[in-house]
């Protein structure tokens, strides 16, 4: 078999195709700037019905941009016509990286990136979309965690500038420099952060918001009166419930559960009162219910 050429563009690889797995909220969000960006994007996902809805929610996404003014047709065609489906891991095999954006659980994680490996040429990139995860343990789960990273996106991905990358132990300086070059030709802004649990953003955001549910499980304020509070008294675009509920109650919970128990700190203990929503199916805008009810015209506090 010949041997793999190595693109090279400074010290990393070229990225020209990009695979996404999972074709949810944040998996879709990455496809749709990758592919009005200029990169060829092949999307995955083991639901057939999920990955059809993904790829209507892409179009209608870039219809609005295109509603908007901030694209055109032409553009909104293109990028359409750049968007493939991979059914199966093989047909991810010509990508020059993969970023993995399925849910926030570790097993399940480990379990896509052992049964990818096999599929990708030697020098494809391995990113995961995680928001909270250990990269190092992420890595060890691959056959090559030199050329694996961590690539995260903030939702809503289309509209949010920023993104963080975090290196694992054993990333290399060009798997780095690559995702870095990858970021900016997304016209986007990375920031690099040491492989703690949450990193940056969710290092400070979701302790944030668990401490406004504490206040609400405690009485101190209502839903409204919180979120109220925090738009006008400290300028935030919106409150931190509505946030927790755009994010999603099962993602805040998971990113709590993995400071609490990577930090080993009771500060970072998950209020009960998140806990109960996420058992009752209560998960936010994705379930039409959490700290505020979605299901009429207008959303209702439910408490």
């Amino acid at each position: 078999m010949p041997q793999q050429v190595r693109r090279e563009t400074g010290m990393g690889i070229e990225i020209k195709t990009v695979g996404i797995i999972g074709a949810g909220q944040m998996g879709t969000g990455i496809a749709h700037v990758c592919a009005a960006s200029g990169l060829d994007v092949r999307l995955n996902d083991r639901d057939a019905e999920r990955l059809d809805a993904g790829l209507a929610q892409i179009e209608a996404n870039l219809t609005r941009q295109v509603q908007k003014g901030s694209l055109s047709e032409d553009q909104r065609r293109t990028a359409l016509e750049r968007i493939g489906v991979a059914r199966a891991y093989a047909d991810l095999g010509p990508c020059d990286l993969v970023i993995e954006a399925a849910t926030e659980d570790e097993a399940t994680k480990r379990k896509i990136f052992q049964d990818l490996c096999p599929s990708l040429k030697p020098d494809a990139l391995v990113a995961t979309n995680t928001s909270s995860i250990s990269i190092t343990r992420l890595a060890a789960s691959t056959d090559r965690p030199d050329r694996f990273i961590g690539i995260h996106f903030m939702n809503p991905v289309p509209v949010m500038q920023l993104v963080e990358l975090i290196r694992g132990i054993a990333t290399e300086d060009p798997t780095y420099e690559s995702a870095k070059a990858f970021i900016g030709k997304l016209g986007k802004t990375s920031t690099m952060s040491e492989d703690f649990p949450a990193f940056i953003v969710n290092r400070i955001l979701l302790p944030m918001i668990n401490e406004a549910i504490y206040t609400l499980y405690e009485g101190v304020g209502s839903v409204e009166s919180i979120d109220t509070a925090m738009k006008l008294g400290a300028n935030h675009p919106m409150g931190p419930l509505q946030l927790a509920d755009f994010i999603g109650l099962d993602t805040c919970l998971s990113v709590m559960q993995v400071l609490y128990e990577g930090l080993a700190d009771s500060k970072y203990r998950p209020c009960p009162l998140l806990v109960k929503y996420v058992e009752a199916g209560w998960l936010g805008r994705k379930t039409k219910r959490g700290f505020y009810d979605y299901r009429g015209e207008t959303p209702i506090p439910t408490r």
